[in-house]
């Protein structure tokens, strides 16, 4: 068994074997960041979905379990820093990985940068209620920097810190929501159970923003080197983030509605809705502590996108297919070091960008949240297709496999449909700009790296026989150690 994981040791540099399951779980809640949206995102979603926002969750969190099921074919087998890259490169080959890896580095960026915005917008309303108003661009370098610097020197920090952050939130938004809700009397709110003024369009236009929401669930298989045994705690994290944050969703948003409904404002205009609610509830302070823990946990998402994105980046760096420096992990810190810092400085400078631009930053949140949305939906699609494939060639298909497969992949069209919309329909009307057009900016995206991929590819003939080699021995090992008693 030590000299397994010596060899596991030398493979990528990285720190081996130190995350405990909660620590792994910890960094799929980080991404998903529950607590950011009742406390400040909730708005944005509301306003597409309307009374049938807590449908669009629960669509959102079964359609999801389909597809932590097909992540689980791959991560119950093998693991590694490559995340859901390795995977679909092992079952749909180099094109259809490296899609997956552009899709989830701009996934997991500008996941990243959307909650940047949200810290700098929240954290800029709180602070303004003590008469001090600082720069956009100067809360974006605060929250960005620090993010770096615990994602620079140590994952096991990292994880311990989102742990704590988020673990808190979510406890005092529960104490909260119920204190709010009984407040209106436990009362049950018709509007919303009845979907009134809802369509179907809406509710699945209101699924891409979920699907924001949900983002980064699987992020604990980019874990992999780093993960105790990773086998059991990968699988069980990814199932367990899922379950925990829709459930979590679906209550909250269908409180927060309840509260608006009698509160004489929208909740679509309010950018700190727990804090108005708890303050109509006699609880004040209680949404002042819960507007602290939603800025920790902005601070924790950020943190918690910068791993994952920066681990991919990594491997496939260690691929050949980026500058072999974004592959190399600190020798002292056993973190792919470069990988992180460049992540972080790109977090920052979009969001500083649009903010220099004077686009407001709870405008930026939507925006970034929407088409980062579209990296994860074509990732959580193509890993819904290789599932089975995968499955097929090292011959354990079975016919509920395919099920999956087949439900993963319609669940998640269903947020497609929605953000592309039928021209003429009233059903699935076409989005409102600029939303209308995210869908097919981020098709040029696809196109464009897919395309370099091509040229890359035909310049160097052996970079595909290096993935795959790669890919191959990480699979092996893990292979190798789940047979260890």
């Amino acid at each position: 068994m030590k000299k397994e994981i010596s060899a596991h040791q030398s493979l990528h540099g990285l720190k081996p074997e130190c995350l405990s399951f909660t620590e792994v779980l910890a960094q799929s809640f980080a991404v998903i960041a529950p607590t950011t949206i009742p406390a400040s995102n909730i708005g944005l979603i509301v306003a597409l979905s309307g009374n049938g926002t807590w449908l669009s969750f629960l669509i959102g969190l079964v359609g999801l379990l389909f597809v932590s099921i097909n992540i689980n074919q791959f991560a119950s087998r093998s693991a590694s820093p490559g995340s859901l890259y390795s995977y679909i490169t092992k079952g749909l080959g180099a094109t259809a990985g490296v899609i997956c890896g552009w899709s989830l580095v701009l996934a997991y960026l500008f996941t990243g940068m959307s909650v940047l915005c949200g810290f700098a917008n929240f954290s800029g309303v709180l602070i303004g209620h003590l008469g001090i108003h600082p720069s956009s661009i100067t809360l974006l370098a605060i929250g960005a920097g620090i993010s770096w610097y615990a994602a620079y020197k140590d994952i096991q920090l990292s994880a311990v810190a989102m742990l704590w952050m988020e673990g808190i939130s979510i406890f005092l938004i529960a104490i909260l929501c119920l204190i709010i809700w009984a407040h209106q009397g436990f009362a049950l709110d018709m509007s919303q159970l009845t979907l009134a003024d809802t369509t179907p369009g809406s509710i699945a236009t209101g699924l891409v923003l979920v699907m924001f929401a949900f983002s980064g669930f699987e992020s604990a298989t980019s874990l992999g080197d780093e993960a105790k045994n990773p086998l059991r705690t990968i699988p069980k994290s990814v199932m367990g983030s899922v379950i925990l944050a829709g459930l979590f969703y679906v209550c909250t948003t269908y409180i927060e509605v309840l509260g608006f409904s009698h509160a004489g404002v929208s909740i679509t205009n309010t950018e700190e809705p727990l804090g108005l609610l708890s303050r109509q509830a006699g609880v004040g302070l209680l949404g002042e502590l819960v507007g602290l823990g939603a800025l920790f946990s902005f601070f924790a998402c950020i943190l918690g996108s910068i791993n994952p994105a920066s681990r991919v980046f990594f491997l496939m760096a260690r691929h050949g297919l980026f500058h072999s420096s974004l592959g190399t992990a600190h020798a002292a810190n056993k973190t792919p070091h470069v990988a992180v810092t460049m992540c972080s400085l790109i977090m920052f400078l979009v969001p500083a960008g649009m903010s220099f631009l004077n686009i407001k930053l709870f405008d930026c949140m939507g925006y970034l949240g929407a088409i980062c949305s579209y990296g994860f939906l074509t990732v959580y699609i193509l890993i819904s297709i290789a599932a089975p494939v995968y499955l097929y060639k090292i011959n354990k298909l079975r016919r509920r496999d395919i099920a999956f497969s087949i439900l993963g992949v319609g669940f998640m069209m269903i947020p497609v449909l929605g953000s592309i919309g039928i021209p003429g329909s009233s059903l699935f009307p076409v989005p409102e700009a600029p939303y209308d057009a995210f869908p097919y900016l981020f098709l040029m995206y696809i196109v464009a790296t897919s395309g370099w991929f091509i040229v890359k590819r035909r310049r160097s003939p052996h970079l595909v026989a290096g993935m795959r080699q790669g890919i191959e021995e990480i699979h092996a090992r893990f292979s190798d150690r789940s047979k260890i008693p």
